[in-house]
């Protein structure tokens, strides 16, 4: 033994040592992770084959060892950390020598390649990484950016502080549009770094809210953080579970838990909102607070804008506040008394169990005691009982195909349930009615009487379907009825739209706000997952970025604009009729339906391309691509290079270690301390995506593998891995925002400038700890 350690000790050590002097060695990252595991692994396969190496394992042909387990005690949760006294034999860090170990890791990295990341299930939701990227990139140099902070400046400038506001803002803006925290700390700081010194500002505040602001593309959804966390946390959620399961003496997780071990990407965008506004507001706040106190660091600003139209404080406060604020808080009163709601008669053939809560009875004597210590004695009783009654009964408590009876009774309770207006509509009454609001706020003085015919279209719209349309209503019915009032509407939206367009605030912030509700409803809302809703996103940017061209080049952007039109008619389609030809009965509307939903289509991919002949002809895209796969080629390299690295850990055992280890402690609580304290240490020298693939699938198993909810844990580690992008004297966002600050602005005015920040990061970090519920509320919501 050197110095002592054990051999597996003395292993990780070695493999932390390589790990690091290869990212200092000024390699790229991509290359310096895999090249240490094989160096490692070199060394340490050299020390255990000249018996320098000794591990103490756990001798289990001792009656002590016997003894123990027999107690009830289960074989994988015993170790030298929590059993000290059981009798330990020495042997080597490779049982049968390092040939065998490196022979299994070949066969491991190809099969785990295989899983992770050419033929996973986790590849698709990888694939959104891309898209989220081109996203980004593409908003950043189209300079969609520039014209935010700008807007936003001249929009908070007048506040005390508002200068530090808008970078707050427009950072949560780009997070949402690029999750990349590089790109948005570098983006800031070229932009609004020199507008606040200019005017003002102390460099300390100037630095320390663009670094922290920067930052929020860690946490606020789509983030490339959670995306990748999520890939590997629904793996290691769902394994931990099943292990934990079985240790219990249950059959599986789904028994055990009462519901699937189950996390997905999108749950954990849900579960990301409230953290990420959360810590956006307590930067404002920080800054505006900071500015009160000390108004001469941090004055205010007053920058001429162009907003098409004079609007007094009054008019301004009711077209802006007061009745966009009563459309929505009507339509949700309405939601909850019933008069908005499904209008949707289909019915299953199958019925699932009456109560989704039951428990799974038929289980061993430990497996009970463990699920009546989980879910409490009285869920336990209720599951016995309701499967008593229903075996009594001769129904399934696991669900029975419905007879025709039953289907025909349960379409008719579904229609006589069903509210006087159907949600589709509500949506669409909410929105229109929203933007003719703000064009009466826009302009005042100009003629109400367009707005006003719009307004009466939508009063019609509502009054046609509660009077005339029933769940039983054909959709080509429903599209006759509708048809009148709601063109009414829209041709009074062209007047809106032409005045909306003259205020220079909406005409920024609207479309790229568009496109992140697009995004982000989508994935949010259960539409779709976080893949198809990123090419969405890459699709929009192009858009977008190519409509800003073309408006430079004073041309009409009359295909962007037209094609966008064709992506609304392909999802009113789709929202309305049946569109599988495929079938043995085909309805004419249907079929017409088909055709619309398919010359729009191919429309719609038509100003697609367009806009991507603009994008190269005024040379965006050239870049746009360069950049974007400079950065997903260097995410999954990374990746493949720390399945290498990890294997090598496993290789000796150094997994296993790590994780009894954490599974000594008692406290779940204790452990998960732990890691995020290591977790916050590595963060000082690891970039976020070398945390994820080697420290994360190390740990994950114990810190997933217990009663804590996934959700909480994986926005818990995203939320520090931020902290630690911050943190002086290694925080990755400094070295950023270094790299683009003028020669006046010294480190020492960035280290101090981040300090106050780093406070909120920790302040948001205890919130979350002692708060779980601002984690886990959303997705409660939304999931019902």
């Amino acid at each position: 033994m050197i110095f002592g350690l054990d051999g597996v000790e003395i292993g990780l050590i070695i493999v932390f040592l390589s790990l690091f002097a290869g990212i200092l060695s000024g390699f790229p990252v991509a290359f310096a992770i895999p090249g240490a595991g094989l160096f490692a692994f070199a060394i340490i396969a050299a020390l255990d084959a000249n018996g320098m190496l000794i591990h103490q394992a756990i001798d289990t042909s001792t009656e002590a060892y016997r003894t123990l387990v027999a107690t009830g005690v289960h074989p994988e949760t015993v170790s030298h950390f929590r059993y000290p006294d059981l009798p330990l034999i020495a042997g080597p860090v490779f049982e049968r020598g390092w040939e065998t170990a490196m022979d299994r890791n070949l066969s491991f990295i190809v099969n785990r390649m295989n899983e992770r990341v050419f033929a996973g299930q986790s590849i698709e939701t990888l694939l959104a990484v891309l898209m989220f990227v081109l996203m980004g990139i593409t908003l950043e140099r189209s300079k969609i950016a520039n014209d935010l902070l700008t807007t936003m400046a001249r929009v908070f400038g007048p506040l005390p502080g508002g200068l530090a506001v808008s970078v707050v803002v427009v950072g949560a803006f780009l997070a949402a549009s690029t999750g990349i925290v590089g790109a948005t700390v570098v983006t800031m700081g070229l932009l609004s770094l020199p507008t606040m010194l200019r005017n003002g500002y102390s460099a300390e505040l100037s630095t320390g809210v663009i670094a922290a602001s920067g930052t929020l593309g860690q946490i606020i959804p789509p983030s490339i953080v959670i995306v990748l966390l999520g890939t590997l946390a629904g793996d290691l959620y769902s394994a931990a579970q099943e292990a934990r399961a079985q240790s219990f003496g249950c059959s599986d997780a789904l028994t055990y838990l009462g519901k699937p071990a189950v996390v997905s990407v999108g749950t954990l965008f849900q579960a990301a909102m409230l953290p990420g506004i959360l810590l956006a507001l307590l930067y404002a706040l920080y800054a505006f607070g900071y500015a009160l106190v000390r108004p001469e660091n941090a004055p205010a600003v007053h920058l001429e804008a162009k907003t098409g139209g004079t609007t007094t404080r009054g008019e301004g406060l009711t077209w802006f506040l007061l009745v966009p604020v009563g459309i929505i808080a009507g339509a949700i009163l309405c939601s909850q008394l019933g008069v908005i709601g499904s209008q949707d008669l289909s019915v299953s053939n199958y019925a699932a169990a009456e109560q989704t809560g039951l428990l799974r009875t038929n289980v061993s004597e430990t497996c009970q005691a463990a699920m009546i210590d989980l879910h409490g004695q009285s869920a336990w009783d209720a599951s016995v009982a309701q499967q008593a009654a229903s075996s009594a009964a001769g129904v399934s408590t696991q669900g029975h195909t419905l007879s025709e009876d039953e289907v025909a009774a349960a379409v008719l309770a579904k229609a006589a349930a069903a509210a006087p207006i159907g949600n589709g509509l509500a949506v669409v009454v909410v929105l229109l009615g929203l933007t003719l609001t703000l064009a009466r706020g826009v302009a005042p003085l100009a003629s109400p009487r367009p707005l006003l015919i719009g307004f009466a279209g939508l009063a019609l719209a509502l009054l046609a379907d509660v009077l005339f349309i029933t769940p039983y209503t054909s959709p080509e019915g429903q599209f006759l009825i509708l048809a009148i009032p709601l063109a009414l509407t829209l041709w009074s939206c062209r007047t809106a739209a032409a005045r909306l367009a003259q205020n220079e605030l909406i005409r920024v912030v609207f479309p790229p706000l568009m496109l992140i509700i697009a995004v982000l409803g989508s994935i949010l809302g259960g539409i779709t997952n976080p893949t198809p809703a990123a090419a969405l996103g890459a699709g929009g940017a192009i858009m977008l970025a190519a409509y800003r061209k073309l408006r430079e080049e004073g041309r009409d952007p009359w295909v962007i604009t037209w094609a966008t039109i064709a992506l609304v008619v392909m999802i009113v389609m789709g929202m309305n009729f049946d569109l599988r030809i495929n079938k043995d009965e085909v309805q004419v509307a249907d079929f017409i339906a088909y055709l619309a939903a398919a010359a729009a289509y191919m429309f719609a991919g038509f100003g697609l391309i367009y806009s991507c002949y603009t994008l190269y002809r005024t040379c965006v895209l050239q870049p746009v691509v360069r950049e974007t796969a400079k950065v997903t080629s260097m995410v999954f390299t990374i990746l493949v290079g720390s399945q290498l690295l990890n294997l090598v850990v496993i290789s000796f055992g150094g997994e296993e270690y790590i994780q009894d280890f954490l599974r000594s402690y008692d406290s779940e609580f204790k452990v998960f301390l732990i890691v995020m304290l290591v977790l916050f240490v590595l963060g000082f020298v690891l970039d976020f995506l070398e945390i994820i693939y080697i420290v994360i699938p190390i740990v994950g198993p114990v810190i997933y593998g217990g009663s804590f909810d996934p959700k909480w844990v994986t926005i818990m580690i995203a939320v520090n891995l931020q902290t630690s992008f911050l943190t002086p004297p290694f925080g990755f966002a400094l070295f950023y925002l270094r790299g683009v600050a003028p020669p006046s602005v010294t480190t020492g005015h960035i280290y101090r400038g981040i300090i106050p920040f780093v406070g909120i990061q920790i302040l948001g970090l205890a919130l979350l700890w002692f708060v779980p519920q601002i984690v886990t509320v959303v997705p409660s919501l939304l999931g019902r």
